[in-house]
């Protein structure tokens, strides 16, 4: 495919503007140019086609399969974005809300603010939930400094130690750092799980609290959960509930029920919003009551006559402007409305059976991780593969030439050539059985021709890179 600047002719032009009506202004010769931009010159039909077509080049969750284990890409319902483009929500400004003068105008907006914050909380059995946090690892380091807050009040200042497990996040151990938090690793069990043993045996006074996932990284529910949340309380240590995994249990568990204090939210993950990819997300923090009067603020309250903002008692101040993505509770708020109880339970229900359908027909050829129940992923280890010289990158390479985006390998770290497959609720078991003949053609490839899939893709645009290279030394053409 030809780079739009190759496809320029000169004096070509996709729109004609009309002639000037008034003054023309002379730039300064020091900003003045002293030739003309570089611009490709094309009609608009040139310009159109060529984006169009760029664009179905790409791999994304409206065209294809998109089974990245811990990421829950699941598709996005369009009622969410008639609803996030309503006038009404679509082109309020938010600098209204910075005086009370306005805030008639603004009241539509703050009912919707207070009553996602409501219903978040509900679901998760927290008290109250904070829509400030504006992607998932921001959640996290509003929950860190959380607790940090409530152990400073208490004047516990030597409670200086957040515990990880070996599996977690990478965003865990980081934002624990930023928020001021030393970090110690609780090593998991050789089934997959957190044992209660493991987490007394690096337990001291400066322990301030222990996060999880729940299901953890590995895909399996934690079954100490509630005996490591009562043994953590009784030290006045904090249970932090990192949300990723929430698709698995929501309508089925509550993480403030199993006796976790504070948690993150992925609105992406769970509440079929976009994937942020660096733009607009959302990451609300939930907490449980000892931890309400430190909520980042303002925050709006309902009160007789309509809705106001407020600052919680002992802030941990403000953490984005205004309310965080406000767009992006939008489409949240619309996804539960639409789904309701009941279908936000199916949620859950659907994502783990659709990853156990997938481990029922691969588990024969390819080796589990674990030997415990998964939930809403399911994790294979391509070890045995690797001996025959065919490792995860491979296999994951190869299901691109098939029109599948490649799952998540090498992570978590605890599991060697770590295949993880996450298929969501949100697709047909048409979709599953595509991609589970896929994986076992693949395997009788690495039987039949092993060489041939360290050519792999071969197929797509681009071949298979030097990955290495391509991380130090990126070299992106303008398309």
């Amino acid at each position: 495919m030809q780079l739009i600047y190759e496809k320029s002719v000169r004096g070509r032009r996709a729109i004609t503007l009309d002639p000037l009506d008034v003054p023309e202004a002379t730039l300064p010769a020091s900003v003045a140019r002293t030739k003309s931009a570089e611009l490709p010159e094309l009609a608009e039909i040139d310009i159109v086609r060529h984006f169009t077509n760029l664009s179905r080049r790409n791999f994304g969750v409206d065209s294809h399969f998109y089974p990245l284990g811990s990421c829950t890409m699941k598709y996005n319902p369009k009622i969410a974005e008639v609803v996030a483009a309503m006038p009404g929500f679509a082109h309020i400004h938010p600098q209204l809300s910075t005086s009370s003068a306005y805030w008639p105008i603004c009241q539509g907006a703050f009912e919707l603010i207070y009553e996602t914050e409501k219903w978040l909380a509900e679901i998760a059995g927290m008290k109250e939930t904070c829509l400030q946090p504006i992607a998932g690892a921001h959640g996290e380091l509003a929950g860190t400094l959380l607790i940090a807050a409530y152990h400073r009040e208490r004047g516990q200042t030597h409670k200086d130690t957040i515990l990880i497990p070996d599996s977690a996040h990478g965003t865990n151990p980081a934002s624990a750092a930023i928020a001021g938090f030393k970090v110690l690793e609780v090593p998991s069990h050789e089934d997959g799980t957190m044992r209660l043993d493991s987490v007394k045996a690096v337990m001291n006074e400066n322990i301030a609290g222990l996060m999880m996932t729940c299901p953890n990284t590995h895909g399996l529910f934690e079954p100490a959960v509630g005996e490591i949340a009562e043994y953590m309380h009784q030290h006045d240590a904090l249970l932090y509930y990192d949300g990723a995994n929430l698709n698995a249990i929501i309508g089925k568990a509550r993480p403030g029920d199993l006796g976790f204090d504070v948690m993150h939210y992925n609105l992406h993950k769970t509440f079929a919003t976009p994937h942020g990819m660096g733009g607009p997300g959302s990451g609300p923090v939930g907490v449980g009551e000892r931890l309400v009067k430190y909520l980042p603020g303002p925050r709006v309250v309902k009160q007789q006559g309509g809705f106001a903002l407020e600052m919680p008692e002992k802030s941990i101040g403000r953490l984005s402007q205004f309310f965080g993505n406000f767009g992006m509770a939008v489409r949240a708020y619309a996804y539960m409305r639409h789904l309701g109880k009941d279908g936000l339970r199916e949620v859950a229900e659907n994502a783990v059976l659709n990853a156990n359908y997938i481990w029922a027909r691969l588990k024969d050829t390819y080796t589990p991780a674990f030997d415990l129940p998964f939930m809403h992923e399911c994790i294979f280890t391509a070890a045995p593969e690797a001996r025959d010289g065919v490792r995860a990158l491979d296999i994951a390479k190869a299901l691109l030439d098939y029109g599948f985006h490649a799952p998540t390998v090498y992570f978590p770290l605890t599991v060697k050539e770590s295949i993880m497959i996450e298929p969501t609720e949100t697709e047909s078991r048409e979709t599953l059985d595509s991609f589970c003949d896929a994986m076992l053609e693949i395997a009788q490839t690495i039987k039949s021709n092993p060489d041939a899939l360290h050519d792999a893709p071969i197929t797509t645009p681009v071949g298979r890179l030097d990955e290495v290279k391509a991380a130090r030394q990126l070299n992106c053409a303008c398309l």
